[in-house]
């Protein structure tokens, strides 16, 4: 019945209240909203009515919705309604009741089992009914959720505004439909708010008036934490340092960094503060320094925000996250904490550059970066404040409501004629093609291409060719029998490796698997010493006889006091010193990228941390193993359908104009498609050089890196051990690397993230196209990455094809 409003409990039944007003701005800016109005489109005498339509519920989370319509309730008289609820009742009707603020809450109760076209049915007779009996005439309809036209289509209404506060298609269980309701809606507003600067890049080209209107704040409720407040009972007795989060725990944060923030510190205490909805309680992270404290209301909040040193934001670089803009990070600091951050672009394009919100990528990067605000916290605290205060400088809910009011008296006075040019661009979403000789057209055939081909050839039933430039399927992961009966793996070693149960179990219906951990020596002043750098390596290297408390202690002595590193070199030298730095890290990095590691982003060495355990696997992994028969017997099966045709050998510029289809799934290097428009992308690439020795063994593990200067490749890989393979012989492979030849590694450099911004730019203006895989977003993905960006691409295909989007477009 309802795709949001089934998970979300009232917060103020557990313990708390209507949030206060706080703001001493609001009655003063608010009191004077309708001066003047009838000269600006709304009678002055006559406001007219505001029915928002939301998907959250007005007792959940305190969000935007609430925040915005408490504030518009001060000159219109707001009917703030609700997605429906199932009851055990036999006839449908309305919950209406007032909340504090002056506010009325409308809940449609629908007998059980009611839903789709029964539910919308029911629906329009009960707001019919209600409308006529309370005078609600012609109102300004305010959506937040394209679901509710299935009942308020037919509505007349004084203005339409969309407030698209998030991208919810991209949400977890959100209807196949939506994406069909969403481009109905934008053909019916007259105005588009967003939620972010992403989230308005993403639909400025779908509609003519669209404005961004970013999180803002309540700055005198949160800034109540930087007082002396009561510490609530549940986090009074948690030591110090605490970091903690609140709001919605879903698909959106990422756990595993949790997981492994708290495991790497145990002395830190993590406090979560949130309801946790769409996820299994079960998957949740459990340590003793993890504390779950489940949903507290918005009068709480502060006083909990009041014991945190620092405030944490470990979002999940996902589908869900990529348009967000966290209402919490100007909260944060408005309760003057210093904020760390995963990537999430907003954040960073709203607050990368404050001084007080930091952004990091890893679990170290997350651990460094907390390090050093409780460091600056400890030695300035009023500095650390003075930079949260200029960083929210100007921003008020108050002035976020009046500004949007301020939208819609301009749209009243400009409001096209029904009918009208601009409103009927809206709902073609993509462009119109060829009639198609086959659905979609996807070009590359590695993972990406090939999990997007089997999803749609069996799960909907799809046409589908395939392309790929390679006379092979399977891209760099593709594996064969050499001359000796070896099977080797032509772009070097491919090892499986993930902690994502769906998309080993959905690989797993192609491959059987042999359990492999894998395991890298690097050559070293003559030894073979364990890679990433644990207790082995160093008691080998120094002839010593360290413990992991004196290995943290050998290495903390020779780190370099350096509290915010800014490239990949100090990254290193921040962590173990110059002597491993030299040893483990430069030359391999220098030869790797064709550069000094000081001129590369800091995240090219974050990856391989150092240990002090005895530890020796590679990756840390739940799920680490091999395709049984190898991979190319794998992409078979994917690719083993009669909806799927393949055409190998073949550069998709050759054939771009030849042939039909409906619509274009691209894997390809982004600039190659766009010609190459505003310069080449960078990349690394490699030369491989295989051999075939006559012996059983060269070495004791399937890689070995030559970090030395002296020696021009970086790694031997000799493939028996990954393959478990039983011979007299063995195949090896030599990796160099290059600045030419096939495109490999993104080069990890601010300016050329930058030249990607403007062809993903580009890219998103393509409806007709979707773009995915590593060359297509410039980005090193994982192979279970790219497998899960394929799943999560699929997913969004099939709501649009559900709701016959695509369907239009193709006829």
């Amino acid at each position: 019945m309802s795709w949001a409003g089934t998970h979300q409990s009232a917060i103020h039944a557990l313990g708390g209240g209507t949030p206060r007003a706080t703001d001493p701005m609001r009655r003063k800016r608010f009191d004077t909203l309708d001066a003047g109005a009838g000269a600006s489109g709304f009678p002055a005498s006559a406001l007219p009515p505001l029915v928002c339509l939301s998907h959250l519920r007005w007792n959940f989370v305190w969000q935007r919705p609430q925040h915005v319509m408490g504030r518009l309730a001060k000159s219109h008289r707001v009917l703030f309604v609700e997605e429906p609820i199932a009851c055990d009742e036999a006839e449908p009707r309305l919950d209406v009741h007032d909340v504090p603020g002056g506010v009325r809450v409308v809940v449609p109760r629908l007998p059980r089992g009611c839903s789709g076209e029964a539910a919308d049915a029911a629906q329009r007779r009960l707001f019919g009914d209600y409308f006529a009996a309370a005078g609600v005439r012609e109102p300004v309809l305010w959506y937040y959720t394209p679901m509710a036209l299935g009942f308020s289509a037919h509505w007349a209404a004084r203005l339409v505004v969309y407030d698209c506060m998030d991208e919810l298609s991209a949400f977890r269980g959100a209807p196949a439909a939506l994406l069909d309701r969403e481009t109905e809606l934008l053909a019916r507003a007259d105005v588009v708010f967003t939620g972010g600067h992403s989230l308005h890049e993403a639909k400025r080209e779908r509609h003519a008036n669209v404005h961004a209107f970013p999180s803002s704040v309540d700055v005198a409720h949160f800034a109540a934490a930087r007082d002396d407040l009561d510490e609530p009972e549940d986090q009074a007795d948690l030591p110090h340092p605490r970091l903690g989060f609140h709001g919605v725990i879903d698909e959106r944060i990422d756990l595993d960094l949790l997981d492994e923030l708290a495991f790497r510190h145990p002395d830190w205490q993590f406090v979560m503060i949130g309801p946790i909805v769409k996820i299994d309680t079960a998957t949740l992270p459990h340590r003793d320094n993890l504390h779950w404290l489940g949903p507290r209301t918005y009068d709480e909040l502060p006083a909990y925000l009041a014991g945190w040193d620092v405030a944490l934001m470990p979002f999940a670089l996902n589908e869900a996250t990529r348009f967000i803009s966290p209402t919490k990070t100007p909260e944060y600091l408005a309760g003057g904490r210093p904020v760390v951050s995963t990537p999430i672009r907003d954040v960073v394009r709203g607050y990368g550059d404050s001084g007080v919100v930091r952004i990091a990528a890893t679990a170290a990067e997350f651990g460094a970066a907390i390090a050093t605000a409780l460091d600056e916290l400890a030695a300035d605290t009023g500095a650390v404040r003075a930079r949260a205060d200029a960083a929210i400088a100007g921003m008020s809910w108050d002035d976020t409501a009046a500004r949007m009011l301020d939208c819609l008296r301009e749209a009243a006075r400009s409001r096209p004629p029904p009918g009208d040019a601009h409103r009927i661009a809206a709902v073609q979403t993509f462009a119109r093609p060829r009639a198609p000789g086959f659905d979609y057209l996807i070009v590359g055939a590695g993972f990406a291409g090939a999990v997007l081909a089997e999803r749609l050839a069996v799960g909907l039933g799809k046409r589908v060719l395939v392309t790929d430039r390679r006379p092979h399927i399977g891209g760099n992961a593709f594996d064969h029998h050499d001359d000796a009966g070896l099977l080797v793996h032509r772009y070097g070693p491919h090892i499986f490796h993930t902690n994502s149960d769906a998309v080993l179990a959905y690989l797993s219906r192609f491959t059987k698997w042999r359990d492999y951990e894998h395991r890298v020596l690097a050559s070293v002043d003559g030894k073979l010493v364990p890679v990433p750098i644990n207790l082995t390596t160093l008691n080998t290297l120094y002839d010593l006889d360290l413990t992991p408390d004196t290995a943290a202690a050998f290495l903390a002595s020779r780190a370099l006091p350096i509290a915010e590193p800014r490239n990949a070199e100090e990254m290193v030298l921040s962590q173990v010193g110059r002597e491993l730095y030299e040893k483990f890290f430069k030359g391999y990095t220098t030869k790797q990228w064709g550069t000094s590691p000081a001129r590369l982003d800091r995240s090219v060495t974050a990856r391989v941390p150092a240990r002090t355990g005895t530890d020796d696997r590679y990756f840390l992994d739940r799920h680490q193993c091999m395709p049984l028969h190898g991979y190319t017997r794998m992409f078979e099966n994917l690719l083993d359908h009669p909806n799927i045709r393949l055409m190998l050998n073949t550069d998709f510029e050759d054939i771009r104009h030849e042939l039909r289809y409906g619509h274009l799934i691209y894997t390809g290097p982004v600039d190659a498609f766009f010609g190459y428009r505003f310069g080449q992308l960078p990349y690394r690439s490699l030369r491989f050089e295989h051999e075939t020795l006559d012996r059983e063994w060269l070495q004791p593990v399937a890689v070995v890196n030559h970090p030395s200067p002296e020696v021009q490749y970086t790694r031997i890989t000799e493939y028996k051990h990954l393959t478990g393979q039983q011979h007299r012989r063995t195949s090896i492979t030599r990796e160099y690397p290059s600045a030419t030849g096939d495109p490999y590694y993104p080069v990890p450099r601010p300016e050329n993230a930058a030249l990607y911004e403007r062809y993903r730019a580009l890219a998103d203006r393509r409806h007709d196209v979707t773009f995915v895989g590593r060359l297509a977003t410039y980005r090193y993905y994982n192979m279970d990455q790219v497998v899960a960006q394929a799943l999560a691409t699929y997913h969004r295909i099939e709501q649009m094809e559900t709701g016959r989007v695509l369907a239009g477009v193709a006829g």
